[in-house]
């Protein structure tokens, strides 16, 4: 009884839609659904039948999100219902995924309209098209004139019905702003006569290629209208049975906008717009293949800014991004239009140049980027200077392939540093040799470690009044398997660059400390150890805690650890170093400034930190006996140090006469091989009592 009610209850609410319900009723292909001010179906077609499983008897009087509606859209379909029901806030067309009687997942393009009926109340009308079958409900769409007006007052696309020739029968347009002509002009015109000359081509190809050809043609183009430049896809389809053509036409401005950032993003870089990495290279391959057939020249110029990280870590990254811009701004200028400029990251730079016919071209060009780069940078009230490193590798004598020009590139730039900076260096085979052979050092490294490969000396220090040993500075030594024996020199700065200097400098402490344990019980002495940190270490947020506990493991006093630091660490000027050091002196380690006068900052820096023990560079003891010029610069730097209450340790003692200046001097220690060179540990510790009895008899 009661669903009876409910159904002439139903009739009552639709009496003024039966005829738009006889329309709905003779398509089957399209589900129509009608819902009242409850959200309850009024009208069930067969369309929906087929699409939801739900028979129109089942479906009727039941409310929406109990029927076809998943369980997280419940809430977001009856407010969305409700504001438009009660404050005019359309529902918008869109592709959603609903559930049929079985809970399956049903994928449509959803429209919907409200009317309102003779007895005032609001009824829903949705429109649902089965993406699956969307050919064929298109084509039923066309040939349902009455159908058309329903559903495409809230479809955004335009709909052109035209015969072989192009001349268009019908149109169907919800918003007349995309189109190129006035609508009352379309029909009975050819689509060629609605468009521009090369869009009116484009469609005329179209139209003769669809014709022979199966499913829908896809193209795009872009017209220029009053409201600004907007991007169509236009989709095509014959239907043969009628020998008519039906095109679809979508407006994809904001797809179009979204592709072009997507785009930007991902060949441009997003802070000084300069194509990218993956750009540039790609330019320079398209390059090689147009110089292989013209027979020309390219010329790659690989940049970096010198002293960029400094800047960046002083002054903070804003600033540096801001000198990044200005960078590229004048490296735009510089060259020509014809010419790339890429971004490789960071502070690297690529500059490409083709149709170089004089062999000077290059160098000119390389003289004009580094004169650029000599005028100040005005940034945020600052005037900074920065200049370049540029390395070039000319094709084909540097290479025929991207990898080889920008590795060879690379390589000369990194020559161009060597020679001071703020130069250019062109390529050569013997640099190619000597990286060659820092590739084969760093990949070697990976894994040195795991292999035992690396192995600490240790060479004595004596104390000049006494000749007694007081202490060892720890020295690693690396064979390789592979490479056999590679000296600190080439084997350091690579560890340094690749951050393995972290594990390789853990290492070091620990064997050092462990085997001052063993010394220190063997001659019963309290010796002092000496072991170099590195650049890369102070930026190591476990250094102080590693130390610590390094120290506890090998039960040495701290005092007995002395740490050595070049002015290369200092020069940075980082609040982390001050940090550091003044933590391990709260630990009561002692300080050493290594290399002393090889700098051009080192008594600031005797100033500004409290170290304990000053090292005198070997390249100055190796002078004493040669000239006065390095005698008084040692005589000045042992009284300096001593009058700031530093001990004095003088490195690459070789023979006699040095040794009787020092001590003349007043230096208070010294090593170098006039004693002993770098043992491993146990012939250290043979050398160290044998020393000891001799020196005690």
């Amino acid at each position: 009884m009661r669903s009876i009610e409910i159904s002439n209850l139903l009739a009552n609410q639709n009496t003024t839609n039966d005829t738009l319900h006889q329309l709905f009723d003779a398509v089957d292909a399209i589900s129509v659904q009608g819902y009242d001010e409850d959200r309850r179906v009024i009208y069930w077609n067969t369309g929906s039948e087929k699409l939801y499983g739900f028979s129109k008897e089942e479906a009727l009087g039941t409310k929406i999100e109990k029927l076809i509606i998943p369980s997280p859209m419940s809430e977001f379909v009856i407010a969305a219902h409700q504001d438009w029901v009660k404050k005019d806030i359309e529902i918008p067309a869109s592709e959603m995924t609903l559930c049929d009687k079985d809970g399956n997942d049903v994928n449509v393009f959803s429209s919907h309209v409200m009317f309102t009926n003779q007895f005032n109340k609001r009824q829903m009308y949705c429109v649902d098209i089965n993406l699956t079958d969307i050919r064929y409900a298109q084509a039923q769409v066309v040939f349902k004139e009455h159908m058309l007006e329903t559903i495409f007052e809230a479809t955004p696309d335009l709909f052109f019905l035209m015969e072989k020739n192009g001349t268009i029968i019908d149109y169907y347009a919800s918003n007349h702003k995309n189109l190129y002509i006035p609508s009352e002009e379309l029909v009975g015109s050819a689509i060629s006569e609605t468009l521009p000359l090369d869009i009116s081509k484009v469609f005329s190809r179209y139209l003769k290629k669809v014709i022979n050809h199966t499913g829908a043609l896809t193209f795009e183009y872009e017209l220029t209208l009053p409201h600004g430049v907007t991007y169509f896809e236009a989709r095509m389809s014959y239907l043969p049975q009628y020998e008519q053509i039906l095109t679809i036409v979508r407006d994809i401005t904001e797809q179009h906008k979204s592709s072009e950032v997507i785009r930007r993003h991902a060949y441009y870089d997003a802070l000084t717009l300069l194509p990218n990495r993956f750009l540039a290279l790609d330019r320079l391959s398209q390059m090689i293949l147009d110089s292989e057939r013209n027979n020309q020249n390219i010329a790659v110029f690989f940049l970096d800014l010198d002293d960029f990280k400094k800047v960046n870590d002083s002054l903070g990254h804003e600033v540096g991004d801001k000198l990044l811009i200005e960078s590229a701004l004048r490296l735009t200028r510089a060259m020509r239009k014809e010419d790339t400029i890429g971004r490789l990251g960071g502070d690297e730079f690529i500059v490409l140049s083709q149709g170089l016919n004089d062999k000077n071209d290059p160098l000119t060009i390389a003289e004009n980027l580094l004169q650029v780069f000599r005028e100040p940078f005005q940034i945020d009230g600052r005037e900074l200077i920065l200049t370049l490193s540029i390395g070039i590798a000319i094709s084909p004598e540097n290479g025929q392939t991207v990898s080889d020009l920008l590795r060879n590139a690379d390589t000369a730039m990194y020559q161009a540093k060597s020679l001071g900076r703020n130069a250019y260096s062109f390529f050569t085979k013997e640099m190619n040799t000597a990286m060659i052979r820092r590739f084969e050092i760093e990949e070697q490294m990976h894994g040195a470690l795991e292999r035992d490969e690396f192995e600490v000396y240790y060479q004595p220090q004596f104390d000049v009044k006494t000749n007694k040993v007081i202490g060892a500075e720890a020295l690693l030594r690396w064979h390789s398997a592979a490479l056999g024996n590679i000296t600190p020199d080439e084997f350091i700065p690579i560890a340094e660059h690749t951050g393995l200097i972290i594990a390789i400098g853990e290492f070091v402490v620990k064997q050092a400390l462990n085997f001052l344990n063993e010394w220190q019980h063997v001659d019963n002495e309290q010796y002092t150890i000496a072991v170099n940190l590195s650049p890369r270490q102070f930026r190591d947020k476990n250094l102080i805690d590693f130390i610590k506990g390094s120290l506890e493991q090998a039960q040495i006093k701290a005092s007995s650890l002395e740490l050595e630091i070049t002015e290369g660490v200092l020069m940075t000027g980082q609040a982390y170093i001050s940090d550091a050091l003044q933590a391990l002196q709260q630990l009561g380690i002692k300080l050493s400034m290594d290399d002393f006068g090889t700098g051009y900052s080192s008594l600031s820096y005797l100033r500004q930190y409290d170290f304990d023990v000053l090292k005198i560079d070997r390249s100055f003891i190796n002078g004493i006996t040669k000239n006065k010029e390095d005698r008084d610069l040692v005589k000045a730097s042992i009284a300096i140090a001593h009058s700031l209450g530093l001990d004095v340790v003088a490195e690459g003692v070789e023979i006699t006469e040095q040794l009787t200046i020092l001590e003349e001097l007043g230096c208070d220690y010294v090593q170098g091989y006039y004693f002993s060179k770098p043992l491993p540990a146990d012939r250290f510790i043979d050398f160290s009592s044998h020393y000891k009895q001799i020196n005690e008899a």
